[in-house]
């Protein structure tokens, strides 16, 4: 996760600003093209995907302690994160008809079952988190820390988005059902949220804790993915932050024009769909988006466009770059390398926060398949081409047994193998589940209704001054 630093935000009002566009309607087609879309070929294909997609999380998962692992198929250890994806695709699998419902509340217990008897405590070996939160990096096995990663607030958050989706899902009679929904609840009560304030400006929360070194020095402040984190924090029913976070979170938002799109920007697009997966911000409002006179749906398809505009105008001459071949986001990439192409001296990084906006512009030529993929609810007429476009013209290179491999860089044409370019042979997990988890709410708006009845969404949405909607 990314270091956040203090962003400025101007003070004048667009009055161009408007939300005519948050809807999931596909007569909305902003193209004109809003017949007959998607297309029947399209549709196949987002089955196909969809189901891939899934089997990543179904096949690659412990499912004795439900560890979903960082990246496959050479899982170091198991990502927090994307456990809590895991957790919120199983629920779509159901749907999807891909495994059944008692499949998936196993599965679902399995997972929370951990959780709820994983050892806690500051020493620095032989637990799995400490004062109600958890480890970014899990050991696939035995659930403790892997190495020596941090007590992580924002992956803990999504860890609890997924648990939360199940808890209101899974609302049954039967022993399972009832102990997933009795669990899930006792994690949330242990998270001890006011713990984690900042120690340099508090009641913004700290992005997380080691034993060798204390608390992490920089806090959560906007923009950036720990929306989510915030509305669990606030609606904490035994530690909650002070409301007052939210603020002081808006208050460091950067609105500024990038590509022809005003909005809050921030470079990589998983900060504008990580929250999205589990909230359906459409028509809802906090105070600044109501002075904005958008919702952050609408902020998010602003950013999605924005991306492929940058791609589009291609200001670095990237190869391969255009209407259908672009996305920045935090992925894998070709390595930490520089070599010559063409004469042009090029700058490669490894895993790296890609992206785009008027804060700053991280590109290396390398495009994610996720940044497309999670983006599919706020602009469909451009991501679902695009992606459709991936699958068909780089095919087996890009796209195998669990749907699309996490990255590519057509200008990377060095080394053996990488004439047509470097493809990555890497799946993660937190690029998995939201193209999965995103292009169900599309079609469905599945896990976005579950969240709409869980009380804890409410009530920290609320918290934050979020007024309309479907809040109403």
């Amino acid at each position: 996760m990314k270091l956040i630093l203090s962003l400025v935000i101007t003070t004048f009002i667009l009055a161009s600003c408007d939300s005519s566009t948050s809807s999931l309607d596909p007569d909305d087609d902003d193209n004109g093209n809003d017949e007959d879309f998607p297309t029947a070929e399209q549709n196949e294909f987002l089955d196909q995907l969809q189901e891939d997609t899934f089997n990543f999380f179904w096949e690659t998962t412990n499912p004795q302690n439900g560890m979903v692992p960082d990246r496959y198929p050479n899982p170091p250890f198991s990502s927090i994160a994307a456990i809590g994806f895991g957790l919120s695709s199983y629920i779509v699998g159901v749907e999807r008809g891909y495994v059944s419902r008692d499949e998936a509340a196993e599965r679902t217990l399995n997972t929370v079952d951990f959780f709820y008897n994983a050892p806690q405590g500051s020493e620095p070996d032989g637990n799995s988190g400490y004062r109600g939160f958890f480890y970014h990096f899990l050991d696939m096995n035995t659930g403790e820390r892997a190495g020596r990663n941090e007590v992580s607030t924002i992956d803990t958050a999504l860890l609890l988005a997924g648990m939360l989706t199940s808890q209101t899902y899974f609302d049954g009679d039967s022993e399972t059902e009832e102990s997933i929904r009795t669990k899930v609840d006792s994690i949330y009560h242990r998270m001890d949220w006011q713990w984690m304030y900042s120690r340099s400006d508090p009641p913004l929360v700290s992005m997380g804790w080691t034993p060798e070194d204390g608390f992490i020095e920089h806090d959560w402040r906007g923009y950036d993915e720990s929306m989510i984190l915030y509305i669990l924090g606030l609606a904490s029913p035994t530690h909650p932050i002070d409301p007052e976070a939210w603020d002081m979170y808006t208050e460091s938002y950067l609105w500024e024009e990038y590509y022809g799109e005003q909005h809050v920007n921030y470079s990589p697009l998983f900060v504008h769909q990580y929250s999205h997966m589990f909230v359906d911000f459409r028509d809802i409002q906090d105070e600044y988006m109501q002075n904005r006179g958008i919702d952050y749906f609408e902020n998010s398809r602003r950013a999605t466009y924005a991306n492929r505009s940058y791609a589009m105008d291609n200001p670095e001459e990237w190869e391969g770059y255009d209407e259908l071949v672009w996305g920045l986001t935090a992925s894998d990439g070709p390595g930490n390398e520089t070599h010559t192409i063409d004469g042009v001296e090029r700058e490669f990084r490894g895993y790296w926060a890609r992206g785009a906006s008027a804060d700053h512009v991280n590109d290396d030529g390398t495009i994610v398949p996720t940044a497309a993929g999670g983006s599919v609810p706020f602009a469909p007429q451009i991501t679902i081409p695009t992606l459709h476009h991936f699958y068909e013209e780089f095919g087996d290179d890009l796209y195998s047994e669990y749907g699309f491999l996490d990255a590519f860089n057509l200008t990377y044409n060095v080394g053996s193998g990488n004439e047509d370019g470097w493809y990555n042979d890497q799946y993660l997990g937190i690029d998995q589940g939201p193209i999965l988890i995103q292009i169900e709410n599309y079609r469905s708006e599945l896990i976005w209704d579950i969240m709409k009845e869980n009380p804890y969404i409410k009530e920290g949405l609320e918290q934050a001054g979020f007024e309309g909607g479907w809040l109403d």
